[in-house]
């Protein structure tokens, strides 16, 4: 019996998967528990339609990353934090206090998580942190610590 798996099951597939799963597993354990529903026609037919939904949606997110990179390309970030003697500040610059500033400065919203930083920023001066934008996507963005007057 053909099935359209709803969900990951292990040893049979992948959510959004057609599968052909014996008779007595699809009716008995797959279908009553939500795992899985039976491939008709319009049952594939809606698959397909969630297909390119999500196909698009995708596109979409791609171009919009590209289009973020393509606007931080040239950009620098600047960050002011308290600074003790010798140019060390107090505490670390902090993957959110680069978001804010980048939302600040440029209108580029980006999620705090994304903003990967390669260790701790505790001294003045530039460092450039990857953005994880998209799994195909990193681009650098250059942070730019300066003393609070």
């Amino acid at each position: 019996m053909k099935v359209i798996l709803l969900q990951d099951v292990a040893k049979v597939g992948k959510k959004d998967d057609v599968v052909n799963a014996k008779t007595g597993y699809a009716r008995n354990y797959l279908i009553p528990n939500g795992l899985a529903i039976e491939a008709t026609k319009n049952n594939m037919k809606k698959l397909e339609d969630r297909q390119e939904a999500r196909a698009e949606e995708a596109a979409y997110e791609l171009a919009q990353a590209k289009a973020i990179a393509e606007a931080l390309k040239e950009a620098k970030v600047e960050v002011f934090t308290k600074v003790g003697s010798g140019g060390k500040t107090f505490g670390a610059i902090t993957n959110k206090e680069i978001a804010e500033a980048l939302k600040k400065q440029h209108n580029i919203d980006i999620d705090r998580r994304k903003i990967l930083l390669p260790e701790k920023i505790k001294d003045l001066g530039v460092t450039e942190v990857t953005l994880k934008l998209h799994p195909d996507i990193h681009p650098t963005l250059r942070v730019q610590v300066l003393a609070e007057d």
